[in-house]
Order: structure tokens, then C-alpha cells, then sequence
């Protein structure tokens, strides 16, 4: 670890340790927030079926439509509303239970949307919800090729898939090809994989692999890349048997980069695009964030962080993102664009609308659904 990083997280460590204990929000206040943010993107797409025009036009099945229905069934199961359930289902119906690019893709992002249709198909056993995302997921257990995940969100995108597969069919195949294909992300791709364990970070691709430096000569970590393993480890673990073999590389990942990630976060709560250089394109940065609070909430529900350095940590974070990034109408702001790097989508500023708005909704509603339990079992415990 370079001597500039070491000194970075001194002072960060010292901030988060010294400051303060930040509020600890009410419950009520964490899903009135939520709603807020929901209502907001279900009236703007009444329609589920509607393409996404940006650059061009998208089906609305892509991975930025599919993270924030990941956000969407988690919030049913805190707030049971009717209509949430009746929106995703609408979506999937409005595809046929397909896949961008159809059965035959084996990228990640494609399969990202198996992760609704999976939790839609065990609520209600439609042979149709269940039929395209297996079919595609049996072509690549069969394809026998493991380098398909070359970028590190595609194990958000992919392994809650092989794992619910796996949990639901009872057959180790999913979960064995899960593995082998995280690891070769972890330790193959690039010159010497995606992980760096000097730092408990990862690159986001090989592109970012050393000599590729910021531009104060650290290693290029770029937040919401490291946000997405973050959330594949929780989402992975969540559905993985108590026995799995796996289960502890998953766990140990999962703390490793909650410590580094802890270290460097902003003074105002939020995180920036790039973990290591705060000077390329500093500022305040929705999803990363979100996706941070999202696995140390977990974390500290599970018992695998501890809950008096991290709860801090968390609420800080999330009363940054309540008070500075929600729109009184619900919308989100300092949200970075889709991209792959800090440069990417820039400006981020609390009114600019990012060119999707869709995942980093979702990736909200995972931290605060997180954040709102974390708050329930610690009101419980205090009596």
C-alpha cells in the first residue's frame, strides 16, 4: 500500500472513530423515505414495458432496470404492498419472462433480471417465470467456460441467480459454477485477477490492472464497481445453505472490503467515485454509497461486523444520503451516470438526472430496507 493511501486512511480512520455518533434515524422516517423514492419512479413509468431511450433505445429487461426490481421485492418484504408486487410482475410479463439478447446470452447483465423472475416464480410457480434464466443458466454451466464474468459488476448481476438457482433446485452445479467463475474474476482476469488483497479492493477491470494509476499515483478503485461485489457477496450469502463450502471465502470478502471501504469514507457520510483519489472528480456519490451501507448493514445484522465501529459508519452515510441527495418529489440526486470509472458521467451534482435513474434507486432501496432493520433490531434490543 502506497504511503499516500496509508496516510489517507489514518486521517479517514480518525474522522469516522472521533466524530461524533450521527443520529440514528426512525424507522418510520427511513420508509416514509422509501416510499418516496418509489412512488417517484413508479408514476414516471406507469409503463413497464416501455423502452429506456437514452443514446438509443433499450428494452426495459437491461441490468438498470433489473437492480432497481431487486430493490423493489426487497422492500415488499418490509412493506407489503400490493402494488410493488403487481408492478414487477407487469415487468416480467410485459418481456414473457425473457432475456435481453435471449437464452443464448451468457453475459451477466442480461441475466440480471432472473433474480425478480426467480423471487416472482417461487411467490406464484409459473412454469414461464422460471423457464428462459434457467435455460440460459443451464447453457452456460454447460459451455464450460468460466471467464465470462470479466468486469466485477457482473457478480452482482450473476451469482444471486446461479445461487437461487442453486437453493431452489437443490443442485450443486449452480452453485459449484458460481464459484469457479467468481474465482477466476478474483485471481485470473487481468494479470493477476480483479482483487487486489494489498488494498481489500478490486479493480474494475483489466484496463485498471497496475501500471493504470489515478492521477495521484494510486490504484484506481472506482466506488460503485466495488459497490456491486459488496452487494453480490451479501445477496450470494443470503441465499447460500449455512453448510455451503463457499460460504466463508464469500464472508471474508465481504469484511475485507467493509474495512478498506470504511476507512476512506467522506467526512459529509457519502463516498466518492474514486475510493483511493479523492482530488478525480471528488464529490458526493449516491450509488456507491447506498451499496456500502447496504453490505455493512447486513454485516452488522449478521454478527460478522462489528456493530460499534460500523453502525457510525452506516447511519452517518445514510443521513447524508436522506439529507443531501433526496429531492423533496423523490428523486435522486448526485447520482453517477452509467460508466466504469470515475470520469464517466460526470458532472454528478444533486440536480443533474443521471442517464438511467432506475438502478441507482435500487441499489437505495437495498441500503435503507438494510438500514430500516438494522434500526428495528437495535429499537428491540434497547428495551
Amino acid at each position: 500500500m502506497r504511503l499516500l493511501t496509508q496516510l489517507t486512511f489514518v486521517l479517514a480512520s480518525s474522522c469516522v472513530a472521533y466524530a461524533a455518533n450521527p443520529a440514528v434515524p426512525e424507522q418510520a422516517q427511513i420508509l416514509k423515505t422509501l416510499r418516496s423514492t418509489n412512488d417517484y419512479f413508479m408514476a414516471k413509468w406507469p409503463d413497464t414495458g416501455k423502452v429506456i431511450v437514452t443514446n438509443r433505445a433499450r428494452p426495459s429487461n437491461i441490468w438498470t432496470r433489473a437492480v432497481y426490481y431487486e430493490g423493489l421485492m426487497e422492500l415488499h418484504k418490509i412493506d407489503a404492498d400490493k402494488r410493488y408486487i403487481d408492478y414487477a410482475v407487469s415487468w416480467g410479463e410485459a418481456h414473457k419472462w425473457g432475456l435481453n439478447r435471449g437464452v443464448k446470452t451468457t453475459d451477466a447483465d442480461n441475466h440480471c433480471a432472473g433474480q425478480t423472475y426467480l423471487a416472482l416464480y417461487e411467490m406464484d410457480p409459473k412454469p414461464e417465470r422460471l423457464r428462459d434464466i434457467k435455460a440460459s443458466i443451464d447453457r452456460v454451466i454447460a459451455e464450460d467456460d468460466d471467464a465470462a464474468w470479466w468486469w466485477i459488476d457482473a457478480l452482482q448481476m450473476g451469482m444471486p441467480v446461479f445461487a437461487k438457482l442453486g437453493a431452489m433446485t437443490g443442485d450443486p452445479k449452480y452453485v459449484e459454477k458460481m464459484h469457479a467463475m467468481y474465482l477466476y474474476s478474483k485471481n485470473k482476469h487481468g494479470e493477476k485477477g480483479l482483487f487486489n488483497p494489498a488494498d481489500g479492493l478490486w479493480w474494475r477491470d483489466k484496463d485498471f490492472d497496475p501500471p493504470y494509476t489515478e492521477p495521484n499515483g494510486e490504484d484506481s478503485y472506482w466506488s460503485r464497481g466495488n459497490g456491486w461485489v459488496v452487494g453480490a457477496m451479501v445477496r450470494t450469502l443470503e441465499l447460500l445453505p449455512k453448510d455451503s463450502p463457499h460460504r466463508k471465502e464469500y464472508t471474508d470478502m465481504l469484511v475485507t472490503m467493509c474495512e478498506a471501504i470504511r476507512k476512506v469514507q467522506r467526512e459529509d457520510g457519502f463516498w466518492n467515485v474514486s475510493l483511493h483519489d479523492p482530488t478525480n472528480f471528488g464529490g458526493k456519490e449516491t450509488s456507491g454509497t447506498a451499496l456500502f451501507v447496504y453490505g455493512m448493514a447486513w454485516g452488522v445484522r449478521q454478527g460478522i461486523l462489528p456493530r460499534d465501529v460500523y453502525e457510525p459508519v452506516i447511519f452517518k452515510a445514510w443521513n447524508a444520503m436522506v439529507a443531501d441527495a433526496v429531492h423533496a418529489n423523490g428523486f435522486l440526486g448526485y447520482l453517477q451516470s452509467t460508466g466504469k470509472e470515475p470520469k464517466d458521467g460526470q458532472p454528478v451534482t444533486y440536480d443533474k438526472q443521471p442517464d438511467f435513474e432506475d438502478y441507482g434507486l435500487g441499489c437505495f432501496l437495498l441500503g435503507g430496507i438494510e438500514v430500516y432493520r438494522l434500526v428495528g433490531e437495535k429499537t428491540e434490543a434497547a428495551k
